[in-house]
């Protein structure tokens, strides 16, 4: 159950014809009252002789009782409290107790015979309420509202409990600001998928993947098409920043801004100065070497260094102190959004989706150390850089590659949340990752049947050395590996590495040591993928011939390549 009090208003009329209206909105069917503060207010709803103005006028005479100068600009406090999807529908007498513990809970009208603002609560579909209140007492005071969206939260966990309802996760005061719902109405009327607000985040998170200071990041923004204003100091430096769509506007017809801090925490100037800042702090206090420079290559080649970058980030969130494992995460959301942005048509969709549920995995109160998350912040500017992949040929394939790593990254990221109790995040990195497996799927079609196709015309000798190999390397894994349809790409996999010079028991072992594999639908998939990474094969599932190694009767290898020996770790670790 999750109640969102929204920012006070001025006009009760204007909110109460909203919430009343039918027609205009695909959830208003049977708008009417479930609660008000003495059980005796007029329903416009259900009374044919009430109207709107009979309970405007209700709701507001303690607050046209002050004389005109003492009345508070803004005395319009509401609230919606909305059921979860998979909760019961609660009948009207429910929903009606509710709305009297969440005015109580929220300071509105407390109860105990303390004093307390007038107020109505409207049920205009099965899943949610309104609360409407004025924010003025009967005898003239203000209420004691004071953070009244966290008692408010509080309560909904008690009610949950209590109806037996599904269980919210506790926030932590670190999520974006929720959109108010004159925003999402806004945005359905005018046919916008999510709220200015939340187009905004998503666009400026975009513009911060990877960035290295400010002029890239306010490019990038200009680019999408943003609007934007910059608040500077007398001495010329950068304060803040605001943002807005071009076609946001407001009754006046000007754009509405959002400043970063009101979209995100961490999309505050000064938050988004920190990661660049502490990059160049790292890099003058570490020499840097070949590996630390940005290597050149296209799409497919971003996404190999990401997919590397990404392995090694796991071990770090792992085994890393909780500010290096903070800001891995941070940049784990870096990433994702840097990959949804260059993503092919057919994976855009779910690498969007999994960037933006994981943003509110990004932040905890665990305060990041930035500066050595720089590889992957790197690989996200890599990505960026390199530009969109295809989805086709190397491109496909190593998008695959990427999606899967990152699929434990984010997976390493929830568990670390749930140890620590950070019960949201940990939600929204398991969401994340269910997108991602999605995302996978799609990518590893193509590559993945062409490896199988590969591999189930091995001749006999070499798909049994290859069996063999794979009960050596892993006794334990091996049987449920060739039950599954991915052993085969796997063998063919298996058959590039010796080909290309490799002990393949060496690196199935190496592999499959280095991180649990609990969580992969498939082994051999996952398998794939590390071997062709760690190996450096060609992701092209066509590049690499199967029939240039094979084994003499008597196992020994003959061919071009039978010179090397099979213990050689040539290419990439």
């Amino acid at each position: 159950m999750i109640p969102s009090v929204n920012d006070t208003g001025s006009k009760t009329f204007g909110l109460l014809k909203y919430l009343y209206e039918t027609g205009k909105y695909e959830d208003h069917t049977d708008p009417h009252l479930v609660a008000s503060f003495d059980g005796m207010a007029p329903d416009p709803g259900r009374n044919p002789n009430a109207t709107l103005e009979d309970l405007q006028q209700l709701l507001d005479q303690p607050v046209m009782a002050l004389p005109k100068h003492a009345r508070p600009a803004k005395h319009v406090w509401h609230t919606s409290v909305r059921a979860t999807a998979d909760d019961r529908i609660l009948s009207d007498e429910e929903w009606g107790e509710i709305a009297r513990r969440i005015v109580a809970a929220a300071g509105i009208d407390p109860g105990d015979g303390q004093p307390g603002c007038r107020w109505a609560a409207v049920r205009h579909a099965d899943d949610h309420i309104h609360i409407v209140a004025t924010l003025v007492c009967e005898d003239g005071s203000r209420p004691d509202d004071f953070r009244s969206g966290k008692r408010a939260q509080a309560e909904c966990r008690l009610i949950e409990e209590e109806l037996g309802l599904h269980q919210v996760n506790a926030g932590d005061g670190t999520a974006a600001q929720r959109p108010t719902s004159a925003e999402r109405h806004k945005a359905e009327l005018q046919g916008r998928e999510r709220t200015a607000r939340e187009e905004l985040r998503e666009t400026v998170r975009r513009a911060v993947a990877g960035a290295t200071g400010e002029e890239e990041v306010f490019d990038r923004l200009a680019a999408a098409g943003l609007l934007i204003r910059k608040r500077f100091a007398p001495s010329g430096d950068l304060l803040g920043y605001k943002v807005a769509l071009p076609d946001d506007r407001n009754k006046d017809g000007e754009a509405v801004f959002y400043p970063g801090a009101r979209l995100a925490p961490d999309l505050s100037w000064p938050r988004i100065r920190e990661r660049w800042s502490a990059d160049r702090h790292v890099q003058d206090a570490v020499p840097t070497g070949p590996k630390d420079r940005t290597a050149p290559g296209g799409p497919s080649a971003a996404r190999r260094r990401t997919a590397a970058a990404a392995w090694q980030a796991v071990l770090l969130i792992e085994y890393g102190a909780d500010a290096v494992a903070a800001a891995h995460i941070a940049s784990a959301g870096e990433v994702l959004d840097a990959l949804a942005k260059t993503s092919a048509a057919h994976t855009r969709t779910q690498l969007r989706e999994a960037a933006f549920v994981f943003e509110r995995a990004s932040r905890s109160h665990v305060r990041a150390e930035r500066g050595h998350d720089r590889a992957l912040r790197q690989a996200a500017r890599d990505l960026v850089r390199s530009g969109p992949a295809l989805g086709r040929g190397e491109d496909g394939t190593t998008t695959a590659m990427a999606i899967d790593m990152l699929f434990f990254l984010i997976t390493a990221a929830g568990h670390w949340h749930a140890k620590k109790g950070h019960a949201q995040q940990a939600a929204a990195a398991h969401q994340a990752a269910e997108h991602l497996r999605a995302a996978y799927q799609l990518a590893a079609a193509q590559p993945l049947g062409a490896l199988y196709q590969r591999g189930r015309h091995l001749g006999r000798p070499l798909l049994q050395r290859q069996t063999t190999v794979l009960r050596e390397a892993l006794p334990q894994l091996a049987e449920q590996i060739l039950a599954e349809p991915g052993w085969y790409a796997l063998a063919a996999t298996l058959t590039d590495a010796e080909t290309a010079g490799h002990d393949p028991a060496g690196l199935l072992a190496d592999a499959a040591a280095r991180r649990e594999l609990g969580t992969a639908e498939s082994v051999s998939d996952v398998l794939v993928w590390r071997l062709r990474r760690a190996a450096g094969l060609p992701a092209g599932t066509s590049t690499m011939a199967t029939s240039t190694v094979q084994p003499d009767e008597s196992g020994h290898r003959t061919g071009r390549n039978a010179s090397r020996r099979s213990g050689s770790r040539r290419g990439r670790r």
